[in-house]
């Protein structure tokens, strides 16, 4: 699919792993509880109800990649970086919104869980991998990001962000999915 992404420059490439430089970027996000597996479902339809018009202005806005996933303990202001810590099974989920838009330009959601925020340019290390969407794999590439990390000594900075390309109809070996963890900069 032929869809706008976060706009980023690889600095570092080893295999499976990269290291980014992000612009800055907008999301719409909106924060649910569940399981990992869980709140990527649950919070899908909403933001997509907010992209197909169920906002102010009844403005669709074009899909973009990745859907975003994140560990968090509550709702985040707009222009907070992310930083984030998972407490009581709550998860951030996100859409980037296309460059074209800026804060004040994106129309305002109709469902008030869902909040619009800038985040910064900033640096992460990312995995790269395919299959389906499973906590299992999460985690088991999570591990493999850290110890890469570790031993290229990069520290992060923040919580891990699950990142989903795909539509769920996609051949599971199509699929490209990452996980993205913030670290520091010399």
């Amino acid at each position: 699919m032929a869809i706008e992404e976060a706009r980023y420059n690889v600095v570092k490439t080893s295999g499976i792993f990269e290291v980014r430089d992000y612009e800055a970027y907008i999301l719409a996000e909106i924060i649910v509880d569940g399981t990992l597996e869980e709140a990527g479902f649950k919070a899908f339809r909403p933001l997509f109800r907010y992209i197909s018009g169920d906002n102010h202005s009844r403005k669709s806005i074009d899909m973009t990649a990745p859907i975003s996933q994140q560990a968090t303990g509550e709702k985040i202001s707009m222009t907070a970086p992310v930083s984030q810590q998972a407490i009581a099974g709550k998860w951030a989920v996100s859409f980037v919104m296309p460059a074209s838009f800026s804060l004040e330009t994106l129309p305002i959601p109709d469902n008030g869980n869902i909040s619009l925020r800038q985040v910064p340019s900033h640096h992460v290390a990312a995995v790269i991998y395919s299959g389906f969407w499973s906590e299992k794999k999460y985690l088991r590439y999570k591990q493999e990001l850290e110890a890469w990390m570790q031993a290229n000594n990069y520290k992060g900075i923040g919580e891990p962000v699950w990142a989903r390309y795909n539509p769920p109809f996609s051949l599971w070996f199509l699929r490209r999915n990452e996980i993205l963890i913030p670290i520091a900069t010399d």
